[in-house]
């Protein structure tokens, strides 16, 4: 029997992924890829991705969960792959994508502030998290290690035909493998990063000063989830593309992301 993966929405860590399921919106965390291939039990397993990418060392976890997965992993690109979402496509033993769907690669970026000594470890951290992605796509592909980090540095979208003409998919799910597709764009999923800290204290209604469980949240009137949701949509326009990290000169800098 074949058990079916999704992937889909932004790659999120554990600890936020509770935050997306109490709006219902799609989302990928470690622990949810994880329990699912624990299920799976060594069964043939299909990988459907359609996520506009997100954290990358959560993205790392996934791609390294389903390399070590024991059974067979197609990973089947059925809307978008970007950014993070990329490179954990790339963890199938085999890769395909639809006719109408595309890949995206590009650096790492991350939210910083400080002197120029904090500025400079944050390019250096960037360079390293860009060689250390860019070992998925050497891998999947044979391709030198400098013309893929050229093309993450150009931001480089790819239609069916161009991922499998660059070797990052196997196939083009019910084509001849002779089918061209235009260019297109998608905006990210990801909740504002402002929002999730707000969420956990508790400032979402200004003046309010007292921390907010996820019990409490729960139990919250529908017309507060309504009002956030309207905040979301006016962050899609108003906020920068990317949700913005914990600064570089703090001490946990994990959370560097690859986002549309």
């Amino acid at each position: 029997m074949t058990v079916k993966i999704d992937v889909k929405g932004p790659i999120i860590s554990n600890d936020e992924a509770w935050i997306y399921e109490w709006f219902e919106m799609d989302a990928t965390s470690p622990r949810k890829i994880t329990e699912q291939l624990t299920n799976a039990n060594g069964e043939d397993i299909i990988v459907s991705i359609n996520s506009p990418g997100g954290y990358v060392d959560d993205g790392s976890e996934i791609y390294t969960a389903l390399k070590n997965y024991s059974g067979h992993v197609e990973t089947q690109i059925v809307g978008l792959a970007a950014s993070a979402a990329s490179f954990i496509a790339t963890a199938g033993d085999k890769v395909v994508i639809a006719p109408t769907a595309q890949i995206m690669i590009h650096n790492a970026s991350m939210g910083n502030r400080g002197d120029h000594r904090s500025m400079d470890k944050a390019s250096q951290m960037l360079k390293t998290t860009d060689r250390a992605i860019v070992n998925a796509y050497v891998l999947k592909t044979g391709k030198d290690e400098q013309d893929l980090l050229d093309m993450m540095a150009e931001e480089t979208w790819m239609g069916p035909q161009e991922a499998l003409e660059h070797k990052f998919v196997d196939e083009i799910m019910f084509m001849d493998n002779t089918f061209k597709a235009t260019a297109s764009s998608a905006v990210s999923a990801m909740i504002p990063k402002q929002i999730i800290d707000n969420f956990r204290k508790g400032n979402i209604n200004k003046g309010n000063n007292q921390g907010v469980t996820k019990e409490d949240l729960q139990s919250s009137l529908s017309n507060l989830k309504a009002e956030i949701i309207n905040e979301l949509q006016l962050n899609k326009t108003t906020e920068p593309k990317e949700p913005t990290p914990k600064p570089a000169n703090k001490q946990d800098l994990s959370k560097l992301f690859l986002s549309l």
